[in-house]
């Protein structure tokens, strides 16, 4: 039976064939027979419908034979040229379209869809409407001439540039997009013109949007003989991409702009500037002005019960922005706010995460009904999202980051929540550390301040002042110091130094570093064998920190430096020595000068010698020590800093404490970058009406003599008050030293304004000591006795022999 074919089925009736009467369309079922036959196919080759329909598909091709119908039937669409007959006998070649599809016929059954265009669009119709479709193209697409200038560019490349094609037409592309990425695809272009490959590049064209990434392809325009002419640049951006590239260039720039100070203030400032406008339209961030115990947030967690008052937390804001064109928020910098435990705020703090709000929240809504500022400025800002996201380093929260959109229509989502919470958890950091950093602060302080003297002794040699200034460097406090020790026979011993090292283990080792000095000090050992001394105990300290697991933080002592003088104001001699230590400057008659001290080397080396410098300095003489702080000033060199010292050092000044703030502030125009220590001291003179000295025959009659002479001596100086003590004491001393030294025997008396000091000298090295008599024993009493009497005693050696002295007290009556 004959298939005939349904007015449905027909292709020709069907809307698209009747809107394009110039397309010849043919369908063929699986035999190869026509089934469906256009109006364009009768124009096309001739036949009418009638003499076509249920004929094979063959007899309409000029060459049966040929592979082209066998390649369309096995796939599902073949495009190519078929030679066809027309109905007069005369051969046409057309390009066809031929589409495998299922028929609606028969189930499981397919036809083939066969279409050709029957005649070409008029004249330069083509042409046209190709470069109607360019210009008007929402593409991102341009086209560059073999010089790299540009020839088109498509209405979506215009929009993306935000420029006209005829302000850039002509212009390489590194002139109109001179952003990252085009100088890249300028060298793609050329490699193409050259007969590279397509290249894909990133390029960015936005002037308004710089983040914002393109992915570009560009293809080399050949012309019919196969030549480059030009280059096509077409580019797409996701959206998606985009935003999270955003996102992470603002954590990025985060990095480097949060936390650059240790000033609370200054990095919640910070924190507010990166989030707006770049990813806010507001930001405020309130610290709690102290930070509340666990506890305290647990029984505040527990109490939403509408009673705010007795969970009320007290916030400080510390930072607010808001973009230009918006109306400033209500509370601004330094403001206290109250922070009920229902509000955003209040729940962040309480459950320590963060979390988005609408505008119309129950929660904000209430907030700002109890905060008419806040709900006028919602109003007026038309605030429609809202993020709340705690400040919370190392445990603890401290504060709370808020922020607002009023001018950006999209609304906060769960993204911008980690992105918040990035940007705070890095302000948090840098505040806790920054609160860390002041707490240590304050304890090395507090530990350098223990440590340094609060008082100066009581002494007649010198007339002393003194200025101790601490860095402001990150580093924190160094191991800076002075000391004052009152010697026997009153000399007085002076002395700087300085810790290697910053911070509470410099502090603390310059605390044991300065009480070895005043221990050897008291042993009266001369000023370059104390420092040998010193230096033993330095190089065991840094064996002690040579395990220290914080290296920022050891200071062991190795490069310690420090100097140790001694002035005795009976002989006028001063005698010192220095550990790597910058030389004391002495003024005498109006000229400043260094002493020659011979620069020994730093503690901690071992085994290097120390020398001593002896000089005589005339009474009145300015005495200077310091540590090198005061010579590393940031403004001028080193020449420049000795002329400012020495200047301020020359002028004559009322009191020792002018001198001091005078030398100080020449040479200082900020804090210093490194501690400063500065003792300044003025000589006196013992004269001779104030020192006694007799020598003794070797002979143990002689002791009453010394006591007679002695008791004189007092009644010459109008001290008979102390003239019994003072006759045992010396009776004592001079036994001693009759029975157990050596000739020569010398006694000297020594008043001076607060005690009187008795000395016995003998060319023996055997040092006393003292020990407890038993009942019968009929000796070992007389030291313990002149411990008693006196308020300290001891020996001091010479090169040849030893002093043994013992110091009184004398009071007013």
């Amino acid at each position: 039976m004959e298939r005939r074919p349904t007015p449905a089925s027909d292709p020709a009736q069907t809307p698209a064939v009747s809107r394009g009467a110039r397309t010849a369309v043919v369908t063929v079922d699986e035999r190869g027979v026509v089934t469906g036959w256009s109006d364009g196919a009768r124009l096309m080759l001739g036949y009418p419908p009638a003499e076509i329909l249920g004929r094979s598909a063959v007899e309409l091709l000029a060459e049966p034979d040929g592979d082209s119908w066998r390649e369309a039937a096995a796939g599902p669409r073949w495009s190519g040229t078929a030679a066809l007959r027309h109905r007069d006998g005369h051969r046409l070649d057309h390009d066809v379209l031929v589409h495998r599809r299922p028929t609606s016929e028969r189930p499981g059954g397919i036809e083939w869809l066969v279409v050709s265009a029957v005649t070409g669009l008029p004249p330069g119709t083509g042409h046209e409407l190709g470069e109607w479709a360019f210009h008007e193209s929402p593409c991102v697409a341009a086209v560059f001439d073999e010089g790299l200038r540009l020839v088109r560019a498509s209405a979506g490349m215009q929009r993306a540039l935000s420029l006209a094609e005829g302000t850039i037409r002509g212009l390489r592309l590194t002139d109109i997009a001179p952003y990252e990425g085009s100088a890249e695809a300028e060298a793609g272009m050329r490699r193409i013109l050259d007969g590279g490959a397509p290249q894909d590049v990133h390029l960015h064209l936005d002037p308004a949007d710089p983040t914002r990434d393109w992915h570009a392809r560009i293809v080399p325009l050949t012309d019919p003989g196969g030549r480059v002419r030009a280059v096509t640049v077409t580019a797409h951006s996701d959206p998606s991409e985009q935003l999270v590239r955003q996102r992470m260039l603002l954590l990025s720039d985060a990095g480097t702009r949060i936390g650059t100070t240790s000033d609370v203030q200054r990095t919640a400032r910070e924190l507010a500037e990166v989030a707006v406008p770049g990813f806010a339209d507001v930001c405020a961030v309130d610290l709690l002005d102290t930070p509340p115990r666990s506890a305290e947030l647990v029984t505040r967690r527990a109490g939403r019960d509408g009673t705010p008052e007795p969970g009320d937390l007290t916030l400080r804001r510390a930072a607010v922005r808001s973009v230009p064109d918006a109306p400033p928020p209500p509370h601004p910098t330094g403001d206290v706010l109250r922070c009920p435990p229902w509000s955003p705020s209040g729940r962040c703090l309480a459950d320590g995460r963060g979390s988005v709000y609408t505008g119309d929240d129950e929660s904000v809504v209430r907030w700002a009904r109890e905060d008419p500022p806040a709900a006028d400025w919602i109003r007026a800002s038309g605030a429609h999202s809202l993020m709340a996201v705690p400040l919370t380093a190392a445990g603890a929260t401290f504060g709370v980051a808020l922020f607002g959109r009023n001018r950006r229509p999209e609304p906060f989502d769960e993204d911008d929540l980690w992105v918040a919470e990035q940007l705070a958890a890095r302000a948090a950091t840098s505040i806790h550390g920054t609160a860390r950093i002041e707490r240590q602060h304050t304890t090395t302080m507090t530990l350098q301040r223990s440590l340094l003297p609060h008082t100066l002794p009581e002494q007649s040699a010198l007339d002393i002042a003194t200025r101790y200034l601490p860095s402001v460097s990150q580093a924190g406090v160094g191991g800076d110091w002075f000391d004052v020790i009152p010697l026997s026979g009153t000399r007085v011993a002076l002395v700087v130094g300085d810790v290697v090292g910053h911070g509470i283990r410099a502090a603390a080792t310059m605390g044991r570093v300065r009480t070895a000095v005043r221990t050897l000090a008291d042993v009266d050992l001369p000023p370059d064998e104390l420092l040998s001394h010193l230096d033993d105990l330095v190089v065991h300290l840094s064996a002690e920190e040579a395990g220290a697991e914080d290296a920022e933080e050891t200071a062991g002592g190795v490069g310690t430096t420090c100097l140790y003088g001694v002035y005795d104001p009976v002989t006028r001699r001063f005698d010192v020595a220095r550990a790597g230590h910058p030389p004391p400057a002495v003024v005498t008659g109006g000229t400043v000068h260094f002493l020659d001290v011979p620069a020994g080397p730093p503690l901690g080396l071992g085994g290097l010698p120390f020398e001593s410098f002896e000089t005589e300095l005339p009474e009145g003489s300015l005495i200077a020590l310091y540590t090198n702080g005061l010579l590393e000033p940031r403004d001028h060199d080193i020449d420049d800093a000795l002329g400012k010292m020495f200047a301020a050092l020359a002028r004559p000044a009322q009191s020792l404490d002018t001198v001091c703030d005078r030398v100080l502030t020449s040479m200082l125009t900020h804090r210093p970058d490194d501690d400063i220590a500065l003792l300044v001291g003025r000589t006196r003179a013992l004269h001779a009406d104030r020192v006694a000295t007799w020598e003794l025959p070797f002979d143990l009659a002689a002791v009453a003599e010394a006591r007679k002479q002695a008791t004189d001596q007092l009644i010459a100086w109008r001290l008979e008050d102390a003239a019994f003590i003072t006759e045992l004491i010396v009776s004592e001393l001079v036994t001693n030293a009759f029975r157990y030294g050596r000739p020569p025997v010398r006694l000297r008396l020594i008043h001076d304004t607060h005690a009187l000091t008795c000395e016995v000298f003998d060319s023996s090295s055997t040092a006393p000591h003292m020990r407890r008599a038993h009942t019968y024993d009929e000796g070992g009493r007389g030291l313990l006795l002149v411990g008693q009497l006196s308020r300290r005693w001891g020996t001091r050696h010479a090169s040849t022999g030893k002093t043994v002295w013992a110091e009184q007290f004398l009071t007013a009556d």
